[in-house]
């Protein structure tokens, strides 16, 4: 019902990406860490088949089934993927998201 990602001129926009979107179920033992790096690796390989990278994204938002207990680990896994330079502009904020097990949801853009 919806495309993964649009360019659109210089810009490439990509939908929510969940732990979901490899292929892989989503166990209830995966902790948002694990979710995490896979929503990111997810996005890489979006970003790459659309002639871009993760250091040309200029946006991100982030939601969260529970901010409260899974900001940290969302960030550490954010952190060790976005390295020190080239970091976007975020929001994160929580969210009922659309299965029980999924506990983050990232959506990016990035420029080509």
């Amino acid at each position: 019902p919806f495309a993964h990602a649009v360019v659109a001129g210089d810009v490439v926009y990509l939908s929510g990406v969940t732990a979901q979107a490899d292929g892989d179920p989503i166990r209830e033992s995966d902790s948002v860490e694990q979710q995490t790096r896979r929503v990111l690796r997810v996005i890489d390989e979006r970003l790459s088949r659309a002639g871009t990278d993760k250091s040309r994204v200029v946006q991100a938002q982030v939601w969260l089934k529970d901010i409260g207990r899974d900001f940290a680990g969302m960030n550490a896994a954010w952190n060790e993927w976005v390295g020190d330079d080239d970091k976007p502009t975020r929001a994160t904020v929580e969210a009922a998201l659309a299965k029980p097990a999924m506990l983050v949801e990232i959506q990016v853009t990035a420029v080509l």
